[in-house]
């Protein structure tokens, strides 16, 4: 089982606490460091000093780290155009010596559209399927041969393709709990499902739909890795799973039940039901950024366990 890191800086990080998260990510061993790609703050969390840019940290921590992978859950479509953000996670590859995953979605948030002056169209899902195909087909064209593309929402005609990626292919994760689309999006065009805040039981449907539409589009449904996104909240007892939830504004029990909180004990345990399903790959939301004796613990009483 992986362990990644998954950050949410729009509710308040700048880019040095970023770095710092990145920078322990790395030295305690976690497989990769991701983060959200939003604008805007969610809930009553003052967001201060205001967002950071997904891409443009990436870029500034492919430079400052050495191991980890580095990616997002996921990059909202409504924020680029498909060839501007082809060459924008090629280049970040290429900087980061090819440690590059992209997580590409729809785009959700039409709050933070309105906050920043981005359009949030209506025909959000169609127009990701036109950008994964876009993206993928960037970056697989031959050097020295030009893409084309001509579909509803964007227009391509003898684009050169590059820059190239570092990696002869960037990895791709598609996810979401959408019972038709999102399985077929992710038959065709990715090598990571990945399901966001579900329970196991959810997890396991969509995993299971994921697969089919994966053998209807003639892959193997082993061909993807199948993850979970879940918020994480370990303490070495009671006392201090109670102290890290009110620091983030939850319950225990609610942290218990809908994430992996509870004592190390408690969440490899939890973190075994996913694997019996099918995931190898987690991705533990921090939210808590400043809290890094918290890595450290999930490094030291969970993480060795599962390796």
């Amino acid at each position: 089982m992986d362990l990644r890191i998954f950050t949410e800086p729009q509710q308040g990080a700048t880019y040095d606490t970023l770095l710092t998260v990145a920078k322990a990510t790395e030295e305690l061993g976690f497989d990769a460091f991701f983060r959200s790609d939003h604008y805007l703050r969610m809930g009553s969390v003052d967001g201060l000093p205001g967002p950071t840019d997904a891409w443009i940290t990436l870029a500034g921590l492919a430079r400052e780290t050495k191991r980890i992978r580095l990616g997002t859950l996921m990059t909202a479509g409504t924020f680029r155009l498909p060839g501007v953000l082809a060459i924008q996670v090629a280049q970040v590859d290429q900087m980061s010596g090819g440690r590059v995953e992209l997580g590409l979605g729809a785009g959700w948030f039409e709050e933070e559209h309105k906050a920043y002056g981005i359009p949030f169209p209506k025909e959000k899902f169609a127009r990701l399927e036109e950008q994964l195909e876009i993206v993928t087909g960037l970056w697989s064209t031959d050097l020295g041969k030009t893409y084309d593309f001509h579909g509803t929402y964007y227009d391509l005609t003898d684009s050169p393709a590059l820059p190239k990626p570092a990696q002869e292919k960037i990895p791709v994760l598609v996810g979401g709990h959408g019972a038709t689309r999102t399985p077929r999006l992710a038959a065709k065009y990715a090598d990571e499902f990945n399901i966001p805040f579900a329970s196991v039981e959810d997890s396991e449907r969509q995993f299971g739909r994921v697969r089919a539409a994966a053998q209807e589009a003639g892959r193997s449904g082993d061909d993807l890795v199948y993850s979970n996104a879940l918020v994480v909240c370990v303490g070495r007892d009671d006392q201090e799973v109670a102290r890290r939830a009110d620091a983030i504004g939850r319950e225990p029990g609610e942290l218990r039940l809908n994430g992996l909180a509870g004592t190390p004990a408690e969440v490899v345990d939890k973190i075994g039901r996913y694997a019996e399903i099918g995931a190898s790959r987690i991705y533990l939301q921090i939210l808590d950024l400043d809290d890094l004796d918290h890595l450290e613990l999930i490094s030291s009483q969970v993480q060795s366990q599962l390796s």
